[in-house]
């Protein structure tokens, strides 16, 4: 890469990963004028834009994400050759976006999340809550965590653990509905949802959702049964576990689409969610 070309470059990243000209430019130690001039340089040499300009800050222009993703890796590899050099710990830096369904981003993903942010102060960690299946581009996420039988083709990833289902009532006598708790929206096609569909009937169901968070405070104030993740439920004073049904499980992934799963940060990220999820889950 042209020297030149180079240090512009590592303006743009600054403003990419900031978002704000300003922040950039306390990060780099230089003035306001100086990030300006030399994004314009970078942006009249390859004779486009590169970023969105709005009152709300600077972001990166869809068609222009993956080759500021190809320039970051490129810094953390000077970066690393420098730290192998000096003898000094390896550092990352960076955005790193991850997914998962709200059920483990709300239980299991904040503590590893914040001991990954803490391993690595450079990171920009973000953790997305969606039970969806979002579109897996680098718009939407790096990382995803989710339970599924097997991967897509189009990505790569570990199994870090089991997700178990078993079946769970109210706990408090004479509350509970018959009825079974359907499951509704992207958990419509989850495997205790397919169970559902085959072994009862449409007259056995009654009131459902599309979280399984949701589904614990409805079983719980006795809108019915149904399944739910035992690393949840088991502890929920207001449930309890019957027998009537064996458990289900399935694997826990950790994944990112193939283009990006052996960039350094997305690597070292998604190895420590593996270590986490399978220290916290057994």
């Amino acid at each position: 890469m042209h020297r030149q070309n180079w240090d512009d470059l590592r303006f743009v990243l600054a403003v990419a990963e900031t978002g704000s000209v300003s922040e950039a430019a306390r990060a780099l130690s230089v003035t306001h004028a100086t990030v300006l001039r030399r994004v314009a340089a970078f942006e009249e040499r390859h004779g486009e834009p590169v970023f969105l300009r709005s009152a709300r800050g600077y972001s990166v222009l869809p068609d222009k994400l993956a080759v500021l993703e190809a320039a970051q890796e490129v810094e953390n590899a000077v970066m690393a050759v420098d730290r192998l050099l000096t003898g000094s710990t390896a550092a990352l830096k960076g955005p790193v976006r991850i997914t998962s369904t709200d059920s483990l981003c709300q239980s299991v993903l904040p503590g590893i999340v914040q001991d990954i942010a803490a391993a690595y102060p450079d990171l920009r960690l973000t953790l997305h809550s969606a039970n969806r299946h979002l579109d897996f581009n680098r718009l939407a996420a790096d990382i995803t965590v989710r339970p599924a039988e097997q991967l897509e083709d189009t990505l790569i990833g570990i199994k870090a653990g089991v997700l178990t289902f078993a079946l769970y009532g109210p706990t408090a006598a004479g509350r509970a509905d018959e009825k079974w708790l359907t499951l509704e929206g992207p958990l419509s096609r989850s495997k205790p949802a397919e169970w559902m569909r085959h072994a009862l009937r449409k007259s056995q169901f009654g009131v459902g959702s599309d979280s399984f968070m949701v589904q614990i405070g409805l079983i719980a104030a006795g809108a019915g049964q149904g399944f739910l993740p035992t690393f949840l439920a088991d502890s929920n004073p207001g449930l309890s576990r019957k027998p009537d049904v064996a458990e289900i499980s399935v694997p826990i992934w950790v994944a990112s689409a193939a283009d990006m799963a052996h960039t350094s940060k997305v690597k070292v990220v998604s190895e420590q969610l593996v270590d986490g999820i399978r220290r916290v889950l057994g």
